[in-house]
């Protein structure tokens, strides 16, 4: 392996040490289930601190929470000198989950070399069921293929998973989704993108089942397939995909049922190898209709029985017809209806109270996942965790007791519910979404 040799650093971030500080709001606790903000740093809550921070950047786009900690990915982080040479290398910064502070500074490498230089070279960085985080870059329409790392989590160093051939349809990806194993050890592995101002809205998928060396075409040997949907003809700027949990064992990771968000509407969940739109918020209540569909974003989880469904709002422009500009880059939670459909939902909350305002340079992605844990007394609670780049960052608890003082805190991943994380937790729980029939 290369080693590197670095003889000047170009950019050396200031860093200002995170506060505790919340969003101070009492939410009303709905159906016996409660939320709590554990911490907020942003632009509305914690200004000096969020702005100084070395991921508060246009290129740190994405950001994940994994086993009690958020990792974010800043593209193209550093210019550094190598020699006679100028490389400019990406960074993933590693945060405590439960308190906002800074771990670690990740500078990714790749083969014992500098990490870097392309366009957006780590937009994406996200974690599979099985604990395995990732990183995708950025893919033009002129590029044919689609790069996945495996991320190292201690030390920045990537490992090539797959390389993606999009055959004779090309167009601009920005980020992805995985689900399953990319490793295939333990699991199937899907990986799913939407094709950014693409006709017909096009979304791409590569399938490997478990113990497969190769990726192949998702959609019949195909990579891609177009969906229909009555109201919009392409997707737009960076759209995203994030894919559903199968009911049962053999289909617990086949991703048959994804949401697409693409910046035109409000998020569609689709069918696959299906040209129409499985559901919608078509026939939802407009009061829970986004504001604003240039934000793109959604996720879903279980909590006590009941599924949940999380989606932006709006982006930093906020509520149109709002007085108050601060309602902006915010997320609704919702209990899904009966069999799990969008026209039934019941609205809980809407949080944070203000995150921010300043534009973040065409991004459209808000970060949303979830991580599962127990109380002391064995009642399950859900860390939710939301990102949005250039605004803020936040992370709240839900569960039947949140809320007041809160006596039994839930540690993020902790699912056994033994104190702290680690071996005896469930590796697959992390970041998982509802499981749909």
């Amino acid at each position: 392996m290369k080693k590197l040799l670095l003889f000047l650093l170009l950019i050396v971030p200031v860093v200002a040490v995170a506060q505790a500080t919340t969003d101070g709001v009492d939410y009303e606790p709905v159906n016996g289930i409660g939320i709590k903000n554990i911490w907020i740093q942003d632009r509305a809550h914690t200004p000096e601190v969020w702005s100084a921070q070395p991921y508060c950047n246009y290129s740190a786009r994405t950001a994940v929470m994994h086993d009690g900690y958020i990792y974010i990915a800043h593209s193209n982080a550093k210019a550094i000198i190598q020699g006679t040479d100028t490389l400019v290398q990406s960074v993933v910064y590693k945060v405590d989950a439960t308190t906002g502070e800074m771990v670690k500074e990740l500078p990714l490498t790749l083969n014992g070399n500098i990490y870097g230089g392309a366009t957006l070279s780590a937009n994406t960085v996200g974690v599979d069921n099985f604990g395995h985080l990732f990183i995708a870059p950025f893919t033009s329409n002129a590029a044919p293929y689609q790069k996945i790392y495996l991320l190292d989590g201690e030390t920045g160093e990537l490992t090539v998973v797959s390389e993606e051939l999009y055959k004779d349809a090309v167009y601009r990806i920005d980020y992805i989704d995985v689900m399953g194993d990319l490793t295939r050890e333990q699991a199937e592995c899907n990986i799913m993108a939407a094709a950014a101002v693409s006709e017909n809205c096009m979304i791409y998928r590569w399938h490997a089942d478990q113990g497969s060396d190769e990726f192949e075409g998702g959609f019949d040997g195909d990579p891609y397939f177009e969906i229909i949907p009555d109201d919009v003809t392409q997707w737009n700027l960076a759209p995203v995909v994030k894919m559903v949990l199968g009911a049962d064992d053999e289909e617990r990771y086949s991703a048959n049922l994804f949401y697409v968000d693409g910046f035109t509407a409000a998020p569609y969940l689709c069918q696959m190898n299906n040209s129409e739109v499985f559901d919608s918020f078509e026939n939802v209540d407009p009061e829970l209709k986004p504001w604003d569909v240039g934000a793109n974003g959604v996720c879903e989880f279980t909590l006590d029985g009941r599924n949940f469904i999380v989606y932006v709002m709006a982006q930093y422009t906020g509520y149109k017809e709002s007085i108050d500009k601060n309602l902006a880059c915010q997320v609704n939670i919702c209990e899904l209806g009966e069999d799990m459909s969008l026209a039934g939902m019941q609205h809980y909350w809407m949080v944070p109270d203000a995150l921010g305002t300043i534009s973040d340079n065409g991004t459209r992605v808000e970060s949303i996942n979830v991580e599962y844990g127990v109380d002391a007394e064995g009642n399950e609670a859900v860390t939710l965790f939301i990102y949005k780049c250039y605004n803020g960052m936040a992370v709240y608890k839900i569960g039947k007791n949140v809320g007041g003082d809160d006596p039994h805190p839930s540690l993020p991943g902790d699912v056994n519910g033994d104190g702290e994380v680690g071996i005896g937790d469930i590796i697959s729980i992390t970041n998982i979404m509802s499981i749909r029939p």
